[in-house]
């Protein structure tokens, strides 16, 4: 496949791997970037910078293909020199792009673009994927409130915000949200996206560093077994209606803190969890496309099913115009 996408990136598929914190080490990375696509690591999973610097040499040890990095930096933080330091890590390991989130990319662009690297910005809505695109971003991730994760305070279904900000921004837009297969792909496509983001499919991978258990809740799942918390701290997240959630919702409901309801939502929690296989003890995050998962397969063939029921799909649609 060509597209703006896998021409900026140098990948094969326009199939692109979210930053999923405490799954995106470099075994999953480098296992998507083989396959054709482009994984991901996650900095907030190396709050260290030497661990972070062995991480993506990890990473180029097991592939030679473009990676990614996610950078999710919290609203209205300044840019610091932790930061500026990951960015130029990055710059001397080859990185192929880093996607940023959280915050207006601004301040970033200079710092990313100037080291050579491609520059994603993930978005809940078309205006915030035009400031992107104003701020000189190559491409921006759009992601719908069918998420798996932090999903826009506004509520954006994919298909909506895929199909507006493809209309309105002149940079490749990249669609997310509730796709887990080659036919969300081929709709995505046709709302004028150039690549897709996948996170909850990856999960249920054979290289995924989650549990067991996990893997196969994700499998026995359907689109009402996910649920939205941390409402009440103004940073909602979809994750599994397990016990956790349910314990966040109720501390919520009796006004919790953050500090309160960190015991509960902490990434050291969920971290544990997926170690255990103890579904209930940690935040899961998982998107509604759960439903439509039905095997746990390596992830190589993940990527390969997913072009093949796009090829389906467009045959699909073609017949109806002869």
């Amino acid at each position: 496949m060509k597209t703006r996408i896998t021409e900026l990136l140098g990948i094969r598929y326009p199939i692109i791997q979210g930053g999923m914190q405490n799954i995106a080490y470099p075994k999953l990375c480098a296992a998507i970037s083989e396959a054709g696509g482009l994984g991901t690591i996650n900095t907030t999973i190396y709050p260290d910078a030497d661990d972070f610097r062995e991480a993506l040499k990890e990473v180029k040890s097991l592939t030679n293909k473009p990676f990614c990095v996610n950078m999710s930096l919290l609203p209205d933080v300044n840019i610091g020199d932790e930061a500026k330091r990951y960015i130029n890590m990055c710059r001397e390991e080859g990185v192929k792009a880093i996607e940023t989130a959280g915050t207006k990319p601004d301040e970033l662009v200079p710092l990313i673009k100037g080291a050579g690297i491609v520059h994603i910005h993930k978005v809940p809505a078309t205006r915030f994927a035009l400031s992107a695109e104003r701020c000189g971003v190559d491409a921006v991730i759009c992601v719908g409130f069918e998420c798996g994760g932090h999903p826009g305070a506004d509520n954006i279904g994919t298909i909506v915000l895929v199909n507006e900000a493809s209309s309105k921004c002149k940079i490749p837009v990249i669609a997310g949200g509730g796709i887990v297969d080659g036919y969300g792909m081929a709709a995505a496509f046709s709302l004028g996206a150039e690549a897709i983001v996948m996170g909850t499919r990856f999960m249920a991978t054979e290289e995924a560093p989650i549990s067991r258990q996990h893997k196969e809740w994700i499998l026995a799942a359907t689109e009402k077994d996910t649920i939205i918390a941390q409402r009440s701290i103004r940073n909602q997240v979809r994750v599994a209606n397990n016990g956790a959630a349910q314990k966040c919702l109720e501390m919520e409901e009796e006004g919790a803190t953050l500090k309160e309801l960190l015991s509960v939502i902490g990434g050291a929690k969920g971290k544990a969890a997926y170690v255990s296989g103890d579904v209930d003890a940690g935040m899961f995050p998982m998107g509604i496309g759960c439903s439509i998962i039905n095997k746990i397969v390596p992830v190589a063939q993940v990527v390969e099913n997913t072009i093949k029921e796009m090829e389906i799909a467009s045959e699909r649609l073609l017949r109806y115009f002869t």
